[in-house]
């Protein structure tokens, strides 16, 4: 066997807390499981690879990531099949993400060991918090932050790199509305808006709150060039089905290249459906709506999974979507996609991860 060139030290919680959760009542992003991964950079190496029980980490208020933002995450799920055993989508994925996002902040890579293994032994060790209701999973969060003790504005020379696991229902239970801001943008070509930086959804929070203040669930962004083409939700990458055909806003830089979206662009083909990845003006999908072509819209991310937009304001329009049993395609991935990370249907893509 290959010695590991970065060994795994695993240090079990003394108590399970699991018995005082109730699986079936859970409030997104809230209750934690007994374990969690911790990884550190240091002296130009990766070093000190453990799982030990979930808690506090100690910092110092001078770390870099603090005072200059260098802080990048993802987000996914693991499931289980039929006869327990737990299942990862796409965690390559995932682990490919997060170090695009860390070489725009000017952060080391993740080894795969270090990533990958150690997620597998996370969800090995914790198993028993995965929820199998529908909709429901155990969502894992990896983090990647600066550590260095030091205000100078330069990359740190220390890092900290965790995942954290949480059981969780759906993201969003009903339909939901989106609004289009004209006051505030989320990215422009050459900035972060491709990274899943956390200064990305600090910026984006005042325009939410706003949002959901009048009612809305959610914003929808726009370039930030010209405020004309539609990028994506604060929570999702969105896509529109007008007439037959299915479009999504081209990955132009400042989209984050969703998974859950990738993963749709490859179903969608399979089920005979034509999709186009292209630039996609408000304009366009406000005459959809006033021609009666436009179909369905949904936003498709690792939280929400499938959410099925109930109407979309821009401007003096409201843009009223129909009735989800009357769409044509959305439902259909969401019941295909549910069915590949349960095991309940064929991966022909190789995307499933078996703990």
């Amino acid at each position: 066997m290959t010695a590991r060139t970065h060994p795994l030290a695993i240090e079990r919680a003394a108590q399970s807390k699991l018995a005082s959760i109730d699986l079936n009542n859970l409030q997104f992003g809230r209750t934690f499981t007994d374990h969690m991964l911790v990884a550190t950079y240091d002296e130009d190496r990766w070093q000190d690879v453990r799982i030990q029980p979930y808690g506090n980490l100690s910092i110092s208020p001078s770390i870099s990531a603090l005072h200059y933002g260098q802080a990048v995450f993802e987000g996914m799920k693991a499931y289980k099949n039929a006869a327990g055993q737990a299942l990862l989508f796409r965690p390559h994925a995932n682990h490919a993400r997060i170090n695009q996002s860390a070489a725009r902040l000017c952060m080391p890579p993740i080894p795969e060991e270090v990533f990958i293994d150690g997620l597998v032994e996370l969800v090995r060790l914790d198993s028993d918090w995965i929820p199998t209701q529908p909709g429901s999973a155990l969502y894992l969060r990896p983090i990647y932050f600066a550590s260095e003790e030091s205000v100078g504005l330069r990359p740190s020379a220390r890092y900290t790199f965790a995942v954290i696991a949480c059981p969780v229902a759906s993201y969003y239970a009903e339909p939901v509305k989106l609004t289009v801001t004209r006051d505030y943008v989320r990215a422009f070509a050459g900035g972060t808006g491709a990274a899943k930086a956390a200064g990305n959804y600090a910026a984006s929070l005042l325009a939410d709150r706003e949002a959901k203040a009048r009612g809305f669930d959610n914003v929808l962004w726009l370039d930030g060039k010209e405020q004309r083409y539609i990028e994506e939700c604060g929570t999702m990458n969105v896509f529109f089905t007008i007439g037959d055909r299915v479009v999504t806003p081209a990955l132009s830089g400042s989209i984050l290249p969703g998974i859950t979206r990738d993963s749709l662009l490859k179903l969608l083909p399979t089920m005979g459906v034509e999709v186009e990845e292209r630039a996609i003006e408000i304009d366009e999908i406000a005459d959809a709506y006033r021609a009666g072509t436009l179909r369905e819209a949904f936003g498709a991310g690792t939280a929400a999974t499938i959410a099925h937009i109930a109407s979309i304001q821009y401007d003096d329009l409201t843009i009223e979507l129909p009735p989800v049993a009357d769409r044509p395609y959305a439902p259909k991935l969401s019941e295909a996609m549910a069915e590949l990370k349960t095991g309940r249907r064929s991966d022909e893509f190789g995307w499933i991860v078996r703990v």
